[in-house]
């Protein structure tokens, strides 16, 4: 049989990064070089070294988490030189004790001298790090919000949605209050809706919505408002701890309320280059929890994710 000689393989070039190939490969995965230079920029700027944390909020279950904890010390061990830490947040929010566990982190690496950047929105677990910040620097256009607890309900269909805790407690002590009254003209009903409810999980949402508010007030005590008493941080911070007063978890509570219930807020200027560097972080951060993982720690050093 006559042998044949294997086809030639074409000559290989090597491609520079600087390529416009390899720039559009770069946009298209959003690679973490994309974002370390802004961070870098953006430190400059603060003169401190600044850390990026995004959670997404394509995906409920990527909340903000003990893990997270760990991961921002595990970066924080090796990097941080023990001067002012800003930390860039945009998260949909998470387990309270894990947002303390952060807040505790980001002031021992810090000694106390920890700031937040709000680009767009941290709400519930998320505003309750703020809390435990020396300064929120926020735009007109970013979200803090409630820090009540939510809890995943599922309706008779099956279809699952966040509640909130309160409203579901609330719900109960009407349902109870209308049963024991002795004014109802038919208990049927009423004991047929109660029995859908589990007075040991009712409890432990109490405690739940206990342990937010206790954290909330804790974290501002030792920190923002310090010198004030407990009952008149949980006066200022109403609008963040009473579910009925913003109607709605997911509402804003924007940097002009923020301000009024005695938060230490910095503005960031809408036309500013260094809004414009948040925002273009904002932008590129977001795909990569959006499409890419469920959370991200950065600096302009190095980059973890879950």
């Amino acid at each position: 049989m006559a042998k044949t000689n294997p086809p030639k393989s074409a000559p290989q070039h090597p491609v520079s990064p600087e390529s416009p190939f390899m720039k559009l490969q770069s946009e298209v995965s959003q690679a973490y070089e994309l974002r370390s230079g802004l961070i870098k920029k953006i430190q400059d700027h603060f003169k401190a070294q600044v850390f990026v944390y995004f959670t997404s909020f394509a995906d409920f279950t990527a909340e903000i988490c003990n893990d997270d904890a760990e991961m921002l010390e595990n970066v924080l061990s090796v990097e941080h030189d023990g001067n002012k830490l800003i930390l860039i947040l945009n998260s949909p929010g998470g387990q309270a004790l894990a947002a303390e566990r952060i807040v505790n982190v980001c002031r021992a690496y810090s000694d106390n001298n920890f700031d937040v950047v709000v680009p767009h929105m941290a709400k519930s677990a998320a505003t309750m790090i703020c809390f435990g910040a020396s300064t929120i620097h926020m735009s007109k256009t970013a979200e803090l919000g409630p820090v009540d607890p939510q809890v995943i309900y599922k309706n008779d269909a099956g279809d699952e949605r966040w509640l909130s805790a309160a409203e579901y407690v609330r719900s109960y002590d009407k349902l109870m209050t209308a049963a024991t009254s002795g004014r109802a003209k038919r208990l049927e009903p009423l004991l047929q809706q109660l029995s859908r409810y589990d007075a040991r999980y009712i409890e432990q949402l109490l405690s739940h919505q206990q342990l937010s508010e206790d954290i909330s007030v804790r974290l501002l005590k030792s920190g923002m408002m310090k010198g004030r008493s407990e009952k008149s941080i949980k006066r200022a911070i109403a609008p963040f701890l009473v579910q009925q007063q913003k109607s709605e978890h997911g509402r804003m509570i924007n940097q002009e309320e923020a301000a009024c219930c005695g938060l230490s807020l910095e503005t960031l200027d809408l036309k500013s280059d260094i809004w414009n560097r948040v925002w273009e972080l904002y932008v590129r951060s977001n795909f990569v929890v959006q499409t890419q993982c469920k959370a991200i720690i950065e600096s302009p050093l190095s980059a973890a994710r879950r």
